[in-house]
């Protein structure tokens, strides 16, 4: 993991040189991380898309064959092959993900050791100052806050209609720890948060909602091929 944090943070540190500000460095470094991993959203939104397709078959048989385990295995099997899912599709790129996640983590925590200032004089110097926030160093409370609506907003918006009873926990959970995160995490972090969030939400509406309706469009005119 110290591998990966710190060439994350020699990347935000070129930035940093290049920009001459700690703030903006840290939203020019959201963007490109998350354009990085655009392939990857892009790759688990149609397996996502997907599973919620055939969710009401897959409901089906689970109803039909509660008393029968190993047969109402077979049938939900048999269905993912049929529509040629594979349902692990939509994790791996969430696993691919983490260790990048869990990476700039770290920097943002401490972006000293991992090479994004070479010392705390050079970084106080540079002024760690963004909009409101008087110190990306420490916590920022009306950061925190905003990070704890976005979390919120963006599970919102990108949970799938038949999703939203399963994850109505999750979505909570989440946004609760993005609130105590920002509480107690340096505004640094809480703002990458915050602004990972925001371009999640962003992505969605601009990319992953016309991909979804594409592939609606597609699927439909596949069934009236089949009718006609």
């Amino acid at each position: 993991m110290s591998i990966i944090a710190n060439f994350l943070g020699s990347i935000l540190h070129y930035i940093q040189e290049v920009v001459g500000n700690y703030g903006l460095s840290i939203v020019i470094f959201t963007i490109i991380i998350k354009m990085i991993l655009l392939p990857l959203t892009i790759k688990q939104t149609k397996s996502t898309h997907a599973m919620s397709e055939i969710s009401p078959k897959v409901k089906e048989i689970q109803k039909k064959y509660k008393n029968n385990p190993e047969k109402q295995n077979q049938e939900i099997t048999k269905l993912y092959k049929e529509a040629k899912i594979n349902p692990l599709a939509g994790c791996l790129p969430m696993l691919i993900q983490m260790p990048i996640l869990v990476g700039l983590f770290w920097v943002l925590k401490n972006p000293i050791k991992y090479g994004v200032f070479p010392s705390k004089e050079v970084m106080e110097a540079t002024g760690l100052t963004f909009l409101w926030v008087k110190s990306l160093t420490k916590p920022d409370y009306i950061l925190a806050v905003l990070s704890g609506v976005s979390a919120f907003f963006m599970q919102k918006t990108m949970t799938p209609p038949d999703q939203e009873k399963q994850m109505k926990i999750f979505m909570y959970v989440m946004t609760g720890m993005s609130f105590y995160w920002g509480f107690i995490f340096p505004a640094g972090l809480t703002l990458y948060w915050t602004l990972s969030n925001l371009f999640s939400v962003a992505q969605y509406f601009v990319i992953t909602k016309p991909l979804k309706d594409r592939l609606a469009r597609e699927k439909e005119g596949v069934a009236n091929g089949k009718n006609n």
